[in-house]
């Protein structure tokens, strides 16, 4: 039996296509590690979800490592592990399978930026996954070569993201609609720059109707006042956000996930950050923007030019069927 853990949002809506192909078909059971709790209360099915209680500490990340260690009930008759992304609940997991002796599978393996303090600690977390894994399911070319310049162990598969498997259905146009996501720990020591920036953006292009879906961390909600040329909405269901992305012009964004997403969808994206780990959209799909005052320069190149050329470097929308046939094969 592999057991599926997530925790967060993005995790969810990454393993979701996943689910569906497991169900019926391969043995699995669901752990919920807690970060995100109003997800459970869209979750069918919730008395088959084991839900990690993560002990409170002075620190988050101590907490939920040692949430997880010493704690052989979530474990319970599980001969795999599956683990998504680069959060510390996802290495976490991923270290005590590899002390139990379970097979570890890694979804979105690969990606690299090669600075542990870019982000923080998800660099660090997706590396030292990579170490433990048994099986690395990678979304692109690129994240496969990383592994193997690791000399990674394990059998490493180019699967694609399974993001985009929620997004086929989806007809995508081009409106005058920008919309807006910031959020990331990296960001919360200038986001009031950022926030201010964007604003005067905004106010300088009364043509275009700047969205903004305000993520709920204090950090962020406090900067809101600062963003009066915008709309400012509460965080969106999952459906209702992908189908405003559908119709966004472009996007501007410190999301990971989010450059998969624009790309599938033929949308440009400007990335507010240091580094990214999705180097193969970038100078088509996306610009990074490693600070505020860049900010505005990048925004009137991609404003007068936003129909990238090319296909989605992330996949083919058909990555929970790959991946299906690889576990039924492995497991």
């Amino acid at each position: 039996m592999i057991l599926v853990s997530f925790g967060t949002r993005p995790e969810w809506i990454k393993i979701k296509p996943l689910i569906k192909k497991l169900d019926g078909n391969v043995e699995y059971k669901l752990l919920f590690t807690g970060q995100h709790e109003d997800l459970l209360s869209n979750l069918k099915n919730k008395e088959n979800i084991t839900r990690l209680k993560i002990r409170q500490g002075k620190n988050r990340l101590d907490s939920i490592v040692e949430s997880v260690m010493n704690n052989e009930s979530i474990f319970k008759g599980a001969t795999s592990a599956l683990v998504q992304g680069d959060t510390t609940s996802a290495f976490s997991i991923a270290l005590a399978a590899f002390h139990r002796g379970l097979k570890i599978i890694h979804l979105e393996a690969g990606l690299r930026t090669y600075d542990n303090k870019q982000p923080f600690p998800e660099e660090f977390n997706r590396q030292s996954i990579s170490r433990m894994a048994d099986i690395h399911l990678c979304p692109t070319e690129t994240s496969r070569n990383f592994l193997i310049k690791e000399k990674t162990q394990g059998r490493i598969e180019v699967v694609g993201n399974t993001v985009l498997d929620n997004l086929v259905d989806l007809k995508p146009v081009h409106t005058n609609k920008v919309i807006v996501t910031m959020h990331r720990r990296e960001n919360h020591n200038n986001l009031d720059q950022w926030f201010g920036e964007i604003n005067k953006i905004a106010k300088n292009n009364k043509d275009l109707e700047f969205i903004i879906p305000l993520h709920p961390n204090p950090n962020v909600q406090k900067h809101k006042r600062l963003l009066p040329n915008l709309k400012v909405v509460r965080p969106m269901e999952y459906s209702d956000f992908i189908n405003l992305l559908a119709k966004s012009k472009f996007v501007i964004t410190d999301s990971g996930g989010l450059q998969e997403e624009t790309s599938f969808l033929s949308k440009k994206c400007i990335v507010c950050r240091q580094k990214t780990e999705r180097l193969e959209g970038l100078g088509t799909f996306a610009y990074l923007c490693t600070s505020p005052s860049e900010l505005e320069g990048i925004f009137d190149k991609v404003n007068k030019d936003h129909n990238p050329i090319g296909s989605c470097p992330y996949g083919d929308g058909k990555a929970s069927e790959k991946i299906y046939r690889i576990l039924k094969d492995e497991i």
